[in-house]
C-alpha cells in the first residue's frame, strides 16, 4: 500500500533490496522482475535475498510499506501538536503518513498488487498497522470494542484517502487533505448520532443486549501476530 524510499539503513540487506527495487517497480510492478532486477542490481546474496522475501517482491512491497509507517512515527515524534483537537491530531497523522511518500507510482502498484484476492490479507494488515501506529502514538488506551471501532472507522477513512491521493493532481494535494477533512468530519457526525442514540432513554432498553455484549470485547492482550501488531525496534 502506501510507503516512502526517502530513507536506508547502512548496509541491511533488506533495505539494500528494496532500494534497488524501487529502481523497477515503476515499470514491473512489484513483480518476480523487480525482485530478480534487485538481487542482481543490490550485489545481495541470492539465498539471502530469498531467505528474507520468501515471496520475493511481496515481500519487499510489505516492507515498503512497514517503512512508511516508522517514517511517519519519526515525524509524529518530532511534530507539535499542542492546542490541535484530538480529531486535528487523527487528521494530522494520517496527512504525515501520506507526506512521507515520495514515489506514487509504487505506491499505485502496492495498491493493486494487495487488491489481488491471494494478497488482500496482507494488504488489510497493513492498513490495520498503520492505523494502529498513529493510534497507539496519540497515546490511545482504550482496551474494550472501542480498541476495535477506532481502528476499523480510520482503516476506512485511511483507504478512501490514499486512493483519492493517487489520482489527486492539485497543488500540494490540497483537494487530498481537503477530502481528508470530509471523511473525519463524516466519523465524528456518525460519533455525535451514536452519542445521542446511547443517552435517549426510551431506547436504553432496546440497547441493554447489544451493549451488555460489547462490554465482553477486550483489547488483546498479547498483541504478537493480531490486527494491530506491529514490531517494535
Amino acid at each position: 500500500m502506501t510507503d516512502s524510499n526517502t530513507t536506508t539503513t547502512g548496509n541491511d540487506p533488506l533495505d539494500q533490496l528494496l532500494e534497488a527495487a524501487l529502481m523497477h517497480v515503476p515499470f514491473d510492478g512489484w513483480s518476480s522482475t523487480t525482485f530478480s532486477a534487485a538481487v542482481a542490481d543490490s550485489g545481495v546474496n541470492p539465498v539471502v535475498a530469498d531467505a528474507l522475501c520468501p515471496r520475493g517482491a511481496v515481500d519487499l512491497a510489505v516492507a515498503y510499506h512497514k517503512r512508511g509507517d516508522a517514517l511517519m512515527l519519526q515525524r509524529l515524534a518530532h511534530e507539535d501538536m499542542t492546542g490541535l483537537r484530538f480529531r486535528d491530531k487523527i487528521t494530522r497523522a494520517v496527512q504525515l503518513r501520506l507526506e512521507v511518500i515520495d514515489d506514487k507510482e509504487a505506491v499505485r502498484r502496492g495498491a493493486t498488487l494487495f487488491a489481488l484476492p491471494q494478497y488482500a490479507g496482507d494488504g488489510a494488515k497493513l492498513v490495520w498497522g498503520t492505523v494502529d501506529a498513529i493510534w497507539r502514538s496519540l497515546g490511545d488506551v482504550s482496551e474494550d470494542i472501542n480498541w476495535y471501532t477506532k481502528r476499523g472507522t480510520l482503516s476506512g477513512v485511511y483507504s478512501a484517502t490514499v486512493l483519492y491521493w493517487l489520482g489527486d493532481d492539485s497543488l500540494e494535494h490540497q483537494a487530498t487533505w481537503d477530502f481528508l477533512d470530509r471523511r473525519i468530519e463524516n466519523v465524528m457526525q456518525f460519533e455525535k448520532l451514536k452519542s445521542k442514540v446511547h443517552a435517549n432513554p426510551l431506547l436504553k432498553p432496546l440497547l441493554a443486549g447489544p451493549n451488555w455484549l460489547a462490554q465482553q470485547v477486550r483489547a488483546p492482550n498479547a498483541q504478537d501476530d493480531l490486527p494491530g501488531w506491529t514490531k517494535s525496534g
